[in-house]
């Protein structure tokens, strides 16, 4: 009898210690993060209305201290009444900065701008005017950092000082030095466009994404302009921008896209990749491209431009999947403020009527 309970309780450890073996064995294969295989390019379709090709190439080890998110919400009123502060205060005693009013005020409010009142901006003013500086006002501010770095990536070339030429008294072009901002629509003077808040609506073309741009819908034909200077990262078709432009800010903070452009006649004829331009240069014309495999195909409905404009803090976003894309609604209605005065030739090809030239910081 003695026998027999050790047999069986021995039979029972043993199919315990089986069941143990394989719990472990199952984990290990479904529960583990594998790290993926590096010759393994994953698709971006984090991004819509874009899609650039990606390499297998390995890239260069960078810093994982950056931000990896942001929202930008400021309002109208505030990037408006924030920039008047700043541009107002520059021949005082305490000069304000724009960027650093919108962060306070970003920390203040954790992000969410609806709270805005005026009356926090003239409360601010006021401390800095009686001589308090905005490193002691944001001292105790947990997140006032992180609000600036990610306001700076946005909006650190949009106001300042600039030479710019317009029409003396006697009509006569001139170069006249001013302060304030010095960035510019995207849909040159004298043309309309419609637009709202579009940014996170649904697309389905290729697959189901969010809407990571803002689109502006006008006239095929309108001339496009640079919001602020950089260099041509890429031109050319895509199948979901249709004939598109990339621009990068000077600072490779920004990368700029302009999408849906004209079939037939996309882009000022004389640029090309690798090229500098200037803000408020004619880049292109507003169209309808897009939404095809094939080249040069009007796919979509309402002829429109798409402006997407993504920050970049690290080289290792540009082209991933996690690429940091904004809301720039509030900001294209800032930049109405300020268009691009452009010219026809005989040849149809638009160009600027009043250059700029912006220093070096």
């Amino acid at each position: 009898m003695a026998f027999i309970t050790l047999r069986r309780n021995t039979l029972i450890f043993a199919f315990f210690v089986f069941l143990i073996i394989v719990s472990t064995i199952i984990f290990a294969i479904f529960f583990k993060k594998d790290k993926p295989d590096e010759n393994i390019v994953i698709p971006n379709h984090n991004t819509a209305e874009k899609s650039e090709p990606q390499t297998n190439l390995p890239k260069e080890k960078s810093n994982t201290d950056y931000i990896k998110w942001v929202e930008f919400n400021p309002t109208y009123k505030a990037l408006k009444e924030a920039m008047n502060a700043d541009i107002k205060s520059q021949e005082s005693e305490n000069p304000v900065d724009w960027i650093q009013i919108l962060s306070y005020l970003g920390a203040r409010y954790g992000g969410d701008f609806s709270r805005y009142k005026t009356a926090d901006l003239n409360s601010l003013l006021k401390r800095i005017s009686n001589g308090e500086s905005i490193e002691s006002i944001t001292a105790d501010m947990k997140y006032y950092n992180y609000y600036y770095k990610a306001y700076d990536a946005v909006l650190s070339n949009y106001v300042g000082p600039y030479t710019k030429q317009v029409k003396d008294e006697n009509g006569n072009i001139v170069w006249k030095t001013k302060y304030g901002l010095r960035v510019y629509s995207p849909i040159a003077e004298g043309y309309s466009y419609n637009h709202y808040d579009d940014f996170g609506n649904s697309r389905s073309y290729g697959f189901a994404r969010k809407h990571l741009g803002h689109d502006m819908m006008g006239s095929i034909g309108t001339p496009i302009v640079a919001i602020e200077g950089g260099y041509i990262e890429c031109m050319g078709w895509n199948q979901y921008g249709g004939w598109r432009i990339g621009i990068r800010s000077f600072d490779k903070k920004r990368y700029y896209y302009y999408a849906h452009l004209r079939k037939d006649h996309p882009y000022q004829s004389t640029l090309k990749a690798g090229d500098e331009v200037k803000p408020g240069e004619v880049i292109g014309y507003l169209g309808m491209t897009g939404y095809s495999t094939k080249e040069n195909v009007n796919n979509i409905n309402v002829p429109h431009l798409h402006l997407g404009i993504q920050l970049i803090f690290d080289e290792s976003q540009k082209e991933s999947n996690n690429e940091i894309w904004i809301d720039c609604y509030n900001l294209v209605k800032l930049l109405s403020e300020n268009k691009s005065t452009v010219t026809r030739n005989e040849n149809g090809e638009y160009s600027r009527v009043y250059d700029i030239d912006i220093p070096e910081e």
